[in-house]
């Protein structure tokens, strides 16, 4: 990119990570300069970083790094890691953590999710609109300023083992009968994680796209997408396994298939983790996003703990997992929060979890989570809307004049009665109204939605 007096990040800078196209809206040189102004606006004396199988990543991270370094800070590099290693890495190291991935977006997408020490979160509220405002000024030929003290070192660090082992000691695989188990790394990071991990899990792992590339050249590796899935389900059932498992590209989200092949709703699977979490820590609070199904708090108080309903996106929920201490949390795009993995999210823990919840009882995956699947869901629908505070508006004037209808603005807008509700709101990356619907029932979630979706897209 050409960075000059103009350089305008609002299109890279998101609400709780930086995102974009290479080398178009992200190059090596902001890169270094986000580094410089990570390590100026946390006070980070140590920084560690790694990176995903982009062919862009390795450069990005090393820039970042001797941006880090040169004000002062010294930088440890995992190297190549999921999202959940760096997380791992920056609590069990107690330093800040910078990671290099465009999680589930396309080749030519890059970007930096950053972390205080211990994980927690960097976000617009919390250092990430400051990182902004010094890297544009920067670039715009501002002087960096001096360093605290002298440059800080570079060096090098494998912590794969010390992770895999850290997650195995948090849940108990000992007991779990025989499985065979598909699971799709999307040419992602969990071809990496998943060999490192399983290896002491006594399953069987039918292996799709373990290979790292991060052309992704059989299919994005977007599991919330449906097509993105197709592979995994046909392996599922033709090689008669127990359970499929899909990880993103930077493997800190886990997405479920059952031994028909049909997908697991990631609310589902909330609730599922959350009934074994109460058990082992009970009257706990767990989250859940505004758009996780009604199941996800009913579940958490039929056993015994207590639902708190959030905003979407990772930096909020682990603020407020820190602030009511919680022992879990989920979202709908199927990331899942824990206590003692330092709030923070992490696809493989979930993972382990269902493993085990399915292999030490007799039902098949399909039979297990039918208790937890109690609505009917739309799942996410987007749509591209020019002018989305207008729309927002107007969806909200069509539906609060009408009896019983409650409405809030937590995150967008959610419109709320007995039978049903919706929320619709802004994408934090893209240029989309995101909307989901649940109802008791089908026919009154069809009429919901396509009454929302014909003011939307009029």
């Amino acid at each position: 990119m050409n960075v000059g007096p103009n350089v305008d990040l609002s299109a890279l800078v998101k609400a709780y990570d930086i995102r974009g196209v290479v080398p178009d809206q992200l190059d090596e040189e902001l890169a270094r300069l986000f580094g410089a102004a990570f390590v100026e606006t946390t006070g980070a004396d140590a920084v560690v970083t790694g990176h995903d199988m982009r062919p862009s990543s390795p450069a990005l991270a090393g820039a970042f790094a001797r941006g880090a370094a040169g004000q002062g800070a010294d930088v440890i590099e995992i190297g190549l890691c999921s999202t959940d290693e760096l997380y791992f890495a920056s609590g069990t190291l107690g330093r800040a953590g910078a990671m290099f991935t465009a999680s589930h977006n396309p080749a030519r997408y890059n970007g930096i999710k950053m972390c205080r020490a211990g994980a927690a979160p960097v976000g617009q509220d919390t250092g990430l609109r400051r990182i902004r405002a010094l890297v544009e000024s920067w670039a715009a030929g501002e002087p960096l300023p001096e360093p605290r003290s002298a440059p800080g070192s570079v060096t090098r660090r494998d912590l794969l083992g010390d992770y895999a082992a850290h997650l195995l000691s948090l849940v108990d695989v000992g007991a779990v009968r025989p499985l065979r188990i598909v699971v799709d790394a999307g040419n992602g990071m969990s071809g990496l994680t998943v060999p490192a991990v399983f290896r002491d899990v006594p399953v069987e792992i039918v292996p799709l796209y373990f290979e790292l590339d991060g052309t992704f050249p059989h299919h994005e590796a977007n599991p919330l997408d449906p097509a993105n899935i197709v592979d995994l389900q046909r392996a599922v059932r033709e090689s008669e396994a127990d359970l499929g498992l899909a990880f993103d590209g930077d493997a800190d989200r886990c997405f479920v298939v059952d031994e028909r092949g049909e997908a697991v709703a990631p609310s589902a699977i909330t609730a599922l983790i959350a009934t074994r979490l109460l058990a082992d820590h009970p009257g706990s609070t767990v989250l859940h996003n505004l758009i996780t199904s009604r199941t996800v708090p009913d579940v958490i108080r039929e056993h015994g703990g207590t639902p708190v309903r959030t905003r979407v996106g990772h930096s909020f929920i682990k603020a407020e997992m820190t602030r009511t201490g919680a022992v879990f949390g989920g979202e709908h795009s199927a990331h899942y929060y824990f206590r003692d993995f330092w709030n923070a999210d992490t696809g493989m823990l979930a993972a382990l979890h269902v493993i085990a919840a399915l292999g030490t009882q007799p039902e098949p995956m399909s039979q297990l989570v039918r208790r937890y699947q109690r609505y009917a869901a739309s799942g996410e629908i987007n749509s591209t809307v020019a002018d989305q505070r207008t729309v927002i508006t107007a969806v909200r004037e069509l539906f609060t004049a009408r009896p019983g209808v409650t409405a809030d603005d937590l995150d967008g807008l959610t419109v709320t009665t007995a039978d049903w509700w919706f929320n619709l709101r802004p994408s934090n990356t893209e240029p989309l109204l995101r909307l989901n619907v649940e109802a008791t029932d089908t026919l009154t979630l069809n009429r919901v939605r396509d009454e929302v979706l014909a003011v939307v897209r009029r």
